[in-house]
């Protein structure tokens, strides 16, 4: 065999090997594609996402508020968004819209039957691209139970049991939650109870709730590319459903204020960016939430 050949068929080699790494890494796609998994430009990818909702307050009740102290402390060593919107009243609407990107034609906090709807939702995305999802509801009488009201739990804050391409098993009791944050899915909901969430309890309750249960995570999302956003249902009826939204973790800049006015339909955009999938309902007529990052 001459030595252009074993040149060529070594370069040949060379080429299926790297095809085959690339393939096995998730970045082989074809000739002129790009990967549907990767994160958007502008956005980080976290390792592992919690959002916690917390319940009927303006941005003006807890920003700058001395009995929120855990919370601006969030906002100081993260990130604080000073026009973040609701979409309307009352809260299981918002729910909705910030899960699914639509009402799905919900106007009040009555209850629906469980799984009405089969429309894209953050978390059928997540399973569909082989993502890991779950929620961690506070009181919840037992894992995937579509209960809907049981002492200080509420489903109406818990918009996955609406839609049927959801597993009511991902839904877990807040005694589920990992004291091992490895082991937390990719993407992850918190929803307080009623007290704990500053809905019947004061502001000064949801934030010492936040600080107990999700301090630790804050803590440990710094040093371990993750991230916690605490965002709000709606406000007090009286701020224009203005609301308090933080970020919080390694990729996110301290100190970093944004002014720029998003919404539900915002955030819910930008965790789907973060993880390269698809937009579900007005998610996709909204936009990235940037200039928060570090890079």
């Amino acid at each position: 065999m001459s030595g252009r050949s074993v040149f060529r068929r070594g370069r040949l080699a060379l080429v299926a090997a790297l095809a085959l790494a690339a393939g096995a890494l998730g970045l082989w796609t074809g000739l002129g594609e790009q990967s549907t998994a990767q994160a958007a430009a502008g956005v980080p990818t976290p390792d592992h996402v919690i959002i916690a909702v917390m319940e009927n307050h303006a941005y003006s009740q807890v920003v700058g508020s001395s009995s929120a102290p855990y919370i601006n402390s969030l906002a100081k060593g993260g990130a604080n968004l000073t026009q973040s919107y609701a979409e309307t009243h009352p809260s299981q609407p918002n729910y909705m819209a910030m899960f699914s990107g639509s009402t799905q034609g919900i106007t009040s906090d009555a209850c629906y039957t469980p799984g009405f709807s089969s429309a894209p939702n953050l978390a059928s995305q997540l399973i569909a691209a082989g993502k890991s999802w779950g929620s961690y509801n506070e009181t919840l009488p037992s894992q995937g139970s579509t209960t809907c009201n049981s002492g200080d739990y509420a489903r109406k804050h818990n918009p996955w049991f609406g839609f049927s391409n959801v597993p009511t098993s991902s839904a877990k009791t807040f005694s589920q939650f990992p004291s091992d944050f490895t082991q937390l899915p990719q993407v992850s909901y918190v929803v307080p109870n009623l007290c704990s969430d500053m809905h019947d309890c004061s502001v000064a309750t949801g934030d010492t709730w936040l600080k107990n249960n999700l301090g630790a995570y804050a803590t440990w999302a710094k040093t371990h590319n993750s991230l916690l956003v605490v965002t709000f249902d709606e406000d007090n009826s009286l701020s224009g459903n203005r609301i308090p939204t933080v970020f919080y973790g390694q990729q996110v800049t301290p100190g970093a204020t944004s002014s720029t006015r998003y919404n539900h339909y915002d955030l819910l955009r930008t965790l789907e960016d973060m993880h390269g999938l698809g937009y579900a309902g007005n998610a996709a007529s909204g936009k990235d939430i940037t200039g928060i990052w570090t890079s």
